[in-house]
């Protein structure tokens, strides 16, 4: 028998023990990441039971009539169990659209995890996005490094290079203030009239709650900071979530002599190296220069998708089983 539930506080360790053993989540859909920011979203996650064991969650927020598969998060959608097998995600696919339906939510827009993210084949409700008629709004080109397979540009090799004859030092660190003050507020406001997503605070807070998800490594000359990049590291992929640099980085091939280190040294044990999106303009332009700069690592493009779908459709899964 099928159950759902809101989400409330008391689920908590519910939720999260579901999580560490789902085959598509990472620590972002813990609640305590998707609560740092709690304020700015109306929250609308719910939690999936089969007999009373949980076997599905859905962490979401809403805006009006519309329900999103959380807009703090990077990446979201159904997360499920290693062990479901289809059926129960259609039934669980079905039962999310016709709550929506019943309680009035005319459409639900879901953010796709990109596969490297994910422990096992997880693709089930990407064709069942097909068989309701989801529309495919959004479409973003992922810069991916696959570990090991890997190869440098001529450009990235120079560049580390320098770094060396420079006598670069890349550090891991707890604190974020030199890193986000120095560098990457200054950077963001300046080129792009823009503040980082986190604030300092916001990074510190859930640095402490995620002390092995949440890394940031900073290069220095001497004893000055240069550059840096904050890590969000999950279980298959290191994804770049932040990364900066004083305007001497050509000269000093800082970035290029970071990112080679991290790739051979640091996350050399994972699958990928996840750059992040290279895209403008809500997924219709590329920027180039920054494309580049990431091929050169051996980089190569994944797409992560953006669906809307129409509540009201749900019926349409009704006659796949036959």
């Amino acid at each position: 028998m099928f159950s759902h539930s809101i989400y409330h506080s008391k689920l908590k360790s519910q939720w999260d023990n579901f999580i560490d053993k789902s085959k598509n989540g990472t620590f972002l859909f813990r609640r305590d990441f998707l609560e740092y920011h709690k304020d700015r979203f109306y929250d609308y996650s719910i939690i999936f039971y089969k007999d009373n064991e949980v076997i599905a969650v859905f962490p979401a927020n809403k805006v009006n009539k519309t329900i999103y598969s959380h807009q703090g998060l990077t990446y979201g959608g159904l997360i499920i169990g290693s062990h479901i097998k289809f059926s129960d995600v259609l039934k669980i696919f079905r039962l999310l659209l016709s709550h929506l339906h019943s309680n009035n939510y005319a459409s639900l827009i879901i953010k796709e995890i990109p596969e490297i993210y994910r422990i096992l084949p997880s693709s089930e409700v990407k064709y069942l996005l097909h068989i309701v008629d989801s529309k495919l709004i959004r479409r973003d080109v992922l810069s991916v490094v696959k570990i090991g397979k890997n190869s440098y540009s001529r450009d990235r090799m120079q560049g580390n290079k320098r770094g060396k004859k420079f006598k670069l030092n890349v550090k891991e660190d707890s604190n974020f203030d030199n890193f986000w003050n120095t560098i990457l507020v200054p950077n963001l406001k300046n080129k792009h009239g823009i503040s980082p997503v986190h604030t300092l605070e916001e990074i510190a807070r859930l640095k402490s709650l995620f002390p092995k998800k949440i890394r940031q490594f900073n290069v220095y000359l001497d004893d000055m900071i240069v550059a840096g990049a904050t890590i969000f590291e999950t279980k298959t992929t290191a994804h770049v979530q932040y990364i900066s640099a004083n305007k001497e980085k050509n000269k000093l091939g800082s970035l290029d002599y970071l990112f080679t280190y991290l790739i051979e040294e640091v996350f050399n044990s994972k699958e990928y190296l996840d750059f992040g999106n290279s895209n403008e303009n809500n997924g219709k332009n590329i920027n180039e220069g920054l494309l580049y700069w990431k091929e050169g690592f051996g980089a190569r493009s994944a797409t992560q998708d953006f669906y809307e779908i129409n509540t009201s459709n749900f019926k349409k899964l009704d006659d796949i089983m036959i």
